[in-house]
């Protein structure tokens, strides 16, 4: 009687372990999946707003004249230098005035805040390239608005803005 109910016990687990085979690909052999509409449709419209951001900062600076381009977009003038020969170093805490305007000059804030730099405390524009400036120096800043404030904006600034930034890095 034990045996029969052993034989009994280890077949019903023996049956039970066995699952739902795994679905397979809808794919046939050989071919890769169809790549999602919807996110081929974002990502081209990204790369055309990037397109048109980078293409609008490129003609005020070429107009505006005296600016060099940066990393990820970023048009810098440099409209006072420094006091000193200090550039800003990785990890510095230093403080910067930042009057941020729209392209139209619309005022969007005007604030002065310290921050570690390198450290994603500032936007990026400011933050990949402060270690490039020296403290004391002022510029003017034509930032696309993927290096900004990108696709969420501010409470003051609107998403997807491409924005000027007069920037001054104090001593």
């Amino acid at each position: 009687m034990r045996k029969i109910a052993a034989i009994c016990l280890l077949t019903a687990m023996l049956a039970g372990c066995g699952g739902q085979s795994p679905q397979r690909p809808s794919t046939r052999k050989g071919e890769s999946p169809k790549a999602d509409s919807t996110t081929l449709a974002l990502m081209t419209m990204n790369r055309q707003m990037t397109e048109t951001a980078d293409e609008e900062l490129y003609r005020i600076a070429r107009t505006e004249g005296g600016y060099s381009l940066y990393e990820r977009g970023t048009w810098a003038k440099i409209i006072r230098p420094g006091d000193s020969n200090r550039p800003v170093m990785p990890g510095e805490e230093c403080t910067v005035q930042m009057q941020v305007t729209s392209l139209n000059g619309h005022l969007y804030t005007d604030s002065e805040t310290t921050a570690h730099a390198g450290k994603y405390e500032l936007p990026p524009a400011i933050d990949e390239n402060i270690t490039e400036w020296y403290h004391g120096e002022s510029l003017s800043l034509l930032v696309p608005w993927y290096a900004a404030y990108g696709i969420q904006g501010t409470a003051e600034i609107p998403p997807y803005e491409n924005v000027r930034i007069e920037l001054t890095i104090k001593e």
